[in-house]
This record gives C-alpha cells, sequence and structure tokens, in this order.
C-alpha cells in the first residue's frame, strides 16, 4: 500500500475502533466513507441510476450488481456443477445444496434451514403470526403464498394452464399431476 493513509484505514478493519457513529440511529463504522454511505439510507437519496432502467441504488455497488441483470453476466461459478450466478451471496446459497449446510436454526425447537427467509416463515408456526388476512372472509394465513392461493377460490383464477389441452388450473401441484 504505497501511502500512509491506506494503510492506516485497512489497518483500522481489524481493530474492534469504530470512532465514525451516525446520528440518526447510533450505529457506528470504522471507515467516515461507509458512515457516509449508511447516512443515506436515512435521507432516502439515491445518486445511481441505472442507464437502461427506472432503478436508483444509494451505493454504487448496488447498481454495478444490479446492471448484471441486465447484461447476464454471470461472474460466480460453482465448484460443483455448472451453475453460475451473478451475484456471490447467491452462490454461496446455492453451495448449501452440495454441503447441507442450514445456518438458521430455529431457536424454539432447532430445527434448521439452509436460508434466512425459511427461518423467518418457519417461526411464524410457534408464534400464531397470521399476517395475511382475507377480506372477503375470515381466513387469515401466515404465509402470503398461501394466502394468494387462497384468494384464487374467491376469484376462480387459473394462473396454470396444460400446454397440451386448454384445462387450468389454480395450483401448479394440480397441473403437475394432470400432466
Amino acid at each position: 500500500m504505497p501511502h500512509s493513509s491506506h494503510l492506516i484505514r485497512h489497518q483500522s478493519t481489524h481493530t474492534e475502533e469504530k470512532p465514525y457513529q451516525c446520528s440518526q440511529c447510533d450505529k457506528t463504522f470504522s471507515q467516515k466513507s461507509n458512515l457516509i454511505t449508511h447516512q443515506q439510507t436515512h435521507t432516502g437519496e439515491k445518486p445511481y441510476q441505472c442507464n437502461q432502467c427506472d432503478k436508483a441504488f444509494s451505493q454504487n455497488s448496488d447498481l454495478i450488481k444490479h446492471q448484471r441483470t441486465h447484461t447476464g453476466e454471470k461472474l460466480y461459478q460453482c465448484n460443483q456443477c455448472d451453475k453460475a450466478f451473478s451475484q456471490n451471496s447467491n452462490l454461496i446459497r446455492h453451495q448449501r445444496t452440495h454441503t447441507g449446510e442450514k445456518p438458521y436454526q430455529c431457536n424454539a425447537c432447532d430445527k434448521a434451514f439452509s436460508r434466512k427467509h425459511n427461518l423467518i416463515k418457519h417461526q411464524q408456526t410457534h408464534t400464531g403470526e397470521k399476517p395475511y388476512q382475507c377480506n372477503q372472509c375470515d381466513k387469515a394465513f401466515s404465509q402470503n403464498s398461501d394466502f394468494i392461493r387462497h384468494q384464487r377460490t374467491h376469484t376462480g383464477e387459473k394462473p396454470y394452464q396444460c400446454n397440451q389441452c386448454d384445462k387450468a388450473f389454480s395450483r401448479k401441484s394440480h397441473l403437475i399431476k394432470h400432466q
């Protein structure tokens, strides 16, 4: 590292010292640049605009990741199969299908999950929380997917159509069974 300021900044990543504090939420940072980036979450400022769609981002790194959705660029290759991903986080999540790793554990029953999202959904079985309420009947659901499926009983929507005949189904599993 040619400049001593770069070395000092780098060394601060190895200490617990976080002298830069956000005045809005008291979160602390080891580098001033990280504080400035964080503060944009409070202001809603999104100075990095995609030139192919209307999306804007508070961080340039998020814009770069987003732009891969347009280019189809997939830099992160699984070393166990042929799959490739545009984001490293997606590769890491995918690799758990090979390793069987389940880092997200329920503190109520010790069941473990490979994805945080699935743990959060599971935890609702313990709390009894049902945030998805049908406005046409008294039923409530813990999962949005169950709520959407239920709504089809009221609307009659059948989004899963057989490509061999004209028959349509409200559930994908019913289409698969039909085929």
